[in-house]
């Protein structure tokens, strides 16, 4: 029950927080970033608890686990973000791909021992990763100004807003009892930062704007389902 009133209040920050920067939504074109005083300390507040806490404990989990078992962990959560996927294919209109992603689940809910493999994968069954912002980007809604959120790390407001609908498909959410589900939910959260150790050795300069680039660069990429415009087309 804490968790879920954390989860509304910082809901209800991210709301007002949006209602009161209209105007640096409309202007995030030219400045992606006019938050970026606030974005560097909470940026710099999480990358405390991560060196602190989180990463350590995602080392340990990274050499001491098999590796056959991390890629069975990983499997497992991929494959409840196939509920998401479907969803949010089906309200951009994508009716191909929300089909292919509904197939996932089943197939590998199945066949892939409750999602442990992903024999989808291997039969050509790609995935199509969509969520509730870049649904509000199909529907024209701006992704707003870069907002780094504590804990939950890089985002947009508008991906922020969408992040509670999201979590209404995840079905780790209605798991009881509550102790079970929040393991369940700390194992996803450490699958996913050991995945991101091997990246690190890519990270250069200043770590902020990294991130920031490699977030948006990111989204906006998923956005447009991998359509880069050539901007040298014309010669």
């Amino acid at each position: 029950m804490k968790k879920e009133r954390l989860l509304k209040v910082v809901w209800l920050l991210l709301v007002t927080l949006q209602l009161g920067l209209v105007q640096s939504v409309f202007a995030a074109e030219d400045n992606p970033d006019p938050l970026e005083g606030i974005n560097r300390a909470t940026h710099g507040f999480n990358e405390g608890i991560d060196r602190l806490l989180v990463k350590p404990v995602a080392k340990g989990y990274k050499q001491g686990v098999p590796e056959v078992l991390q890629q069975g962990v990983g499997h497992f959560f991929g494959n409840l973000e196939e509920i998401d996927n479907t969803a949010n294919n089906l309200l951009q209109a994508k009716i191909k791909q929300a089909l292919v992603s509904l197939g996932r689940l089943l197939i590998n809910s199945t066949v892939g021992l409750g999602g442990l493999l992903d024999p989808a994968t291997d039969i050509g069954l790609r995935a199509y990763p969509e969520d509730f912002g870049q649904t509000f980007r199909f529907w024209g809604i701006p992704p707003g100004p870069y907002l780094v959120m504590p804990f939950l790390g890089p985002s947009t407001v508008t991906d922020a807003l969408g992040r509670p609908l999201d979590s209404r498909l995840d079905p780790l959410r209605y798991y009881k009892p509550v102790a079970h589900r929040n393991i369940l939910l700390g194992v996803e959260l450490l699958d996913l930062r050991a995945e991101l150790l091997s990246a690190e050795g890519i990270v250069f300069g200043d770590r902020y704007v990294f991130y920031r680039d490699a977030y948006l660069q990111r989204r906006h990429y998923l956005t447009n389902d991998g359509r880069v415009i050539d901007e040298f087309d014309d010669f």
